[in-house]
């Protein structure tokens, strides 16, 4: 139980375009009409999407964005830190989910629909099993990830950042 390889196994994930692995495990059978969605949705969406996602050592997930908030759980092993840039203010800031709240840990973390955002293992031995639930349910057509020089061009700021977690 105390490696990546047996979870990946255990669970049948596959890699994720972002990077580490995934497998969805829930999509909301009840559809949210496109005429009830905000503007940024071109059709309708399931309620909600759940995956398991497992990051292992010194992988992480590149900078993306999607068009829904998503809520990170954390569930086995280190620790991850989620880097989060706030699109409307240029506003950098991490959230650190785990279970140890002394060293800032917090089970949940929520990164906002549009934000831009990147997460790795704090533990560079070890990995993290997580879960993601997105609502309106998460479609690919949603997802975007990054292009290290335009997002540079952007946020120059935090050139060094974006340099470290894009591909």
């Amino acid at each position: 139980m105390n490696t990546a390889e047996y979870w990946i196994n255990k669970l049948d994930l596959i890699r994720h375009p972002e990077g580490g692995y995934y497998k969805q495990t829930y999509k909301a059978d009840e559809l949210i009409p496109l005429d009830a969605l905000p503007h940024r949705f071109t059709f309708g969406h399931s309620y909600s999407t759940c995956i398991y996602y497992l990051l292992n050592k010194t992988d992480f997930s590149a900078f993306h964005r999607i068009s829904q908030d998503e809520l990170w759980h954390f569930y086995y092993g280190s620790p991850i830190t989620i880097h989060i840039i706030d699109p409307a203010d240029n506003y950098y800031y991490s959230e650190k989910v785990g279970i140890n709240p002394e060293k800032d840990e917090f089970p949940q973390s929520i990164v906002k629909a549009g934000y831009w955002f990147a997460a790795e293992v704090n533990d560079k031995n070890s990995f993290s099993l997580l879960g993601c639930t997105v609502s309106p349910g998460f479609e690919f057509e949603d997802f975007e990830l990054a292009d290290r020089k335009k997002l540079i061009k952007i946020y120059p700021q935090h050139k060094n950042l974006i340099s470290k977690f894009t591909r």
